[in-house]
């Protein structure tokens, strides 16, 4: 890996020491500047998994990707500026069914530094922006929403505040499970059968919907099928959001894609928005 090049690829200069300055930063600017897509399976390819050719897509080619490729890569480069990483495994909470996925779902990072642990995740679309502190099950207030992570004997669940619920903690938040995961140290070759299911189940919304989404410093923008939506904070200090939906002629989509995320397919996309069939429920 050629970390200079990686660092410029997500708008990161300067000297990178392994702080927590540093991992807030290339987890922020990650965020910021590199698209969570899953387009390489609706222009007829597969998305491969070796660490060579994740550096190839996302830093040569300037593209993005979805869980198993952004986290697989980024945990590289923070083994490369000398973190300590660790693979952990997650389920996702499906928003449709309530039901959670089976192990290896999704990728995600932990990190060790200075005996603290933090959670990172550039891969989930609609996450947290800045790594979440394992050390604690208190809120966790970012420029986007609120977060927790709750600790349920050996499982930890990632939750988020929920504004179109009525409040029901203490802290007047009422908190929605996003995934679920443990401890346990994991590799990457565990996560392949997942990865090849994420391409080929109707059950997968990856399969269903082709989607290329990224965090902005007022909001989001999402490109899903055939349709664009743009969702901004109403203010700084407010939760609340404004949306706003269009639909797109492929060429629109190709524009886009070229303008707002910067990235240029090799290959005719063909745009996919159909129901997902449910899952079997795994608690």
């Amino acid at each position: 890996m050629d970390v200079q090049k990686y660092l410029a690829r997500i708008g990161c200069s300067g000297p990178c020491p392994p702080t927590l300055d540093t991992l807030r930063y290339v987890h922020l600017n990650h965020l910021s500047t590199v698209p969570f897509e899953n387009l390489t399976i609706h222009i007829g390819e597969r998305v491969r998994l070796e660490l060579p050719h994740l550096y190839e897509k996302i830093v040569s080619m300037r593209r993005g990707g979805f869980c198993f490729e952004m986290n697989g890569l980024f945990s590289w480069l923070l083994s490369q500026l000398g973190f300590v990483v660790t693979i952990l495994s997650g389920q996702v909470r499906n928003r449709f069914t309530g039901a959670y996925g089976p192990p290896f779902d999704h990728f995600i990072i932990m990190v060790k530094l200075d005996g603290h642990r933090w959670l990172c995740d550039v891969g989930f679309g609609s996450g947290f922006q800045l790594p979440l502190s394992l050390e604690t099950d208190s809120p966790q207030v970012q420029s986007h929403g609120v977060y927790r992570l709750r600790t349920q004997g050996k499982m930890v669940f990632m939750e988020m505040n929920s504004e179109t619920e009525v409040p029901v903690s203490a802290e007047g938040f009422c908190w929605k499970e996003v995934y679920k995961f443990t401890l346990e140290p994991r590799e990457r070759d565990d996560f392949k059968a997942m990865c090849e299911y994420h391409q080929t189940s109707a059950s997968s919304l990856f399969f269903c919907k082709s989607l290329c989404s990224l965090l902005l410093p007022t909001g989001r923008i999402t490109i899903m099928g055939r349709k664009l939506t743009v969702t901004s904070l109403a203010s700084k200090d407010q939760r609340n959001t404004t949306k706003t939906t269009e639909e797109l002629s492929d060429e629109e989509i190709t524009e886009i894609l070229g303008e707002k995320f910067g990235i240029v397919l090799p290959s005719p996309l063909t745009p996919k928005d159909v129901e997902i069939m449910p899952p079997p429920a795994i608690y």
